[in-house]
């Protein structure tokens, strides 16, 4: 019987990075994504007057791990075709409570995107973080199975 080992650990080897190089890039494309969503609402130069309906906290971690926390909105607005579009929005400012009225950057069309949050280039910045950390991933696991087949 032919001893299989050897070639179990090789497909093992290459298979770890392959699937640490498909979340990276996954991590990315939904990170661009959102930064896109979030651009053509600035970009469409559609607003309206919003009212925030709801404020949580959602806590991240706990155990043996940081506990980390986050604050959630809830706005509703009225798009300029008379419907009411109500959207929920993580990480806005902790100045704006239930009852405030906010100023909504929307873009229209089936299905409106929008958000409440103040300021432009955070998001852009952050897409940038991200595609650069996919691309350190991608990378360094290249150089792994590059290697791994040079050892062979």
């Amino acid at each position: 019987m032919p001893d299989l080992g050897g070639s179990v650990m090789d497909v093992f080897f290459y298979l770890i990075p392959v699937q640490l190089m498909a979340v990276a890039l996954f991590g990315a494309y939904l990170m661009v994504r959102r930064w896109l969503r979030i651009r053509s609402a600035w970009r469409s130069g559609l607003t309206a007057e919003g009212r925030c309906l709801r404020v949580y906290a959602v806590a991240h971690g706990g155990g043996d791990s940081r506990v980390r926390t986050s604050l959630r909105h809830v706005y509703e607005f009225r798009a300029r075709d008379g419907r009411a579009v109500r959207f929920e929005e993580e990480g806005g400012p902790g100045t704006t409570l239930e009852g405030d009225i906010v100023t909504v950057h929307y873009a229209d069309g089936p299905d409106v995107v929008a958000t409440a949050r103040p300021g432009r280039g955070g998001h852009g910045c952050a897409a940038c973080a991200v595609i650069a950390m996919a691309g350190v991933v991608v990378l360094v696991c290249a150089v792994f199975m590059i290697a791994l087949t040079a050892m062979s």
